[in-house]
């Protein structure tokens, strides 16, 4: 990866870069050269000379402890959000920024576990099998930046969330067994918040909707309806009313196929004990 890139080409993202200037600003206010810093809050002159640069984004624990030591009255702890999700994938940034807002989102996904579902040796697995390959730095980001949207999940206020995954998705082994156990284990302790609703769409021979391919279909604050759909790593946001009124109907259609909750909790326990 070049300096001053991502992996990919393009520009590294702008937070770590507006991260990065007044962590230097604060620093030197402090009176503390890069060492002294990097002593005071644990972490290497390379770290901290990386962050101040914009070439590699800080962390929640990195951006607590300077923000103490610094006695910044937590002006770091407000870009950490845009610093986290900076390290989502370009294509998906601006959906997680209509995501982080929604009063109600609900997705079906035939083919995964929801990213908002994963575990992360689960999405980690993912990452590594990416092709082209990416580096061990952006599998960590990305990772960090997956685990980090499930904020979503206990958010206040509370989102009414709803997932439909097939049962060939909760069936394919993605990473070892324990990663897949562990995962099974996730979706029911998820199952079990007042806000969430998974469902599994049990695998029946024959066509319905939702073989066309994943989406989701949101309500943001300002109760405007969107959806969305991805497929090797392009996304796209609907607005066109007539189109995301389509995937309403189909996503009432495809749950009202699918085991209810209770007897979904049912089978991934069963599947929990089988491994």
């Amino acid at each position: 990866m070049a300096k001053g890139q991502e992996e990919g080409g393009g520009d590294l993202p702008g937070a770590w870069a507006a991260y990065g200037r007044l962590l230097q600003h604060l620093r030197k206010r402090a009176g503390l050269n890069q060492q002294q810093f990097g002593e005071a809050i644990g972490y290497s002159l390379e770290q901290v000379a990386s962050v101040e640069q914009g070439r590699r984004p800080a962390k929640a624990a990195f951006t607590r402890a300077a923000d103490r030591v610094l006695e910044a009255g937590g002006v770091l702890e407000v870009l950490q959000e845009e610093v986290d999700r900076a390290k989502l994938p370009r294509f998906f940034r601006n959906f997680a920024l209509i995501e982080a807002e929604v009063v109600s989102r609900f997705e079906h996904e035939p083919l995964l576990v929801p990213g908002l579902l994963q575990t992360e040796g689960y999405a980690r697995a993912l990452f590594a099998g990416h092709c082209p390959p990416l580096g061990e730095e952006i599998i960590d980001q990305h990772t960090e930046a997956r685990l980090g949207r499930q904020r979503l999940l206990t958010r206040v206020p509370l989102a009414e969330l709803s997932f439909l995954i097939s049962e060939e998705a909760l069936r394919n082994p993605v990473g070892d067994r324990d990663v897949m156990r562990g995962q099974w284990q996730h979706l029911l302790e998820v199952s079990a918040l007042r806000n969430v609703e998974v469902q599994v769409m049990p695998a029946a021979p024959g066509f319905h909707a939702g073989l066309n391919g994943p989406f989701v279909v949101l309500e943001t604050r300002g109760h405007q309806h969107l959806g969305y759909i991805e497929s090797q790593e392009v996304g796209c946001v609907v607005h066109e009313p007539a189109e995301v009124s389509a995937f309403g109907l189909r996503y009432g259609k495809l749950r009202s196929r699918a085991l209810n909750g209770v007897e979904s909790a049912r089978l991934i326990e069963r599947l929990v004990e089988e491994t």
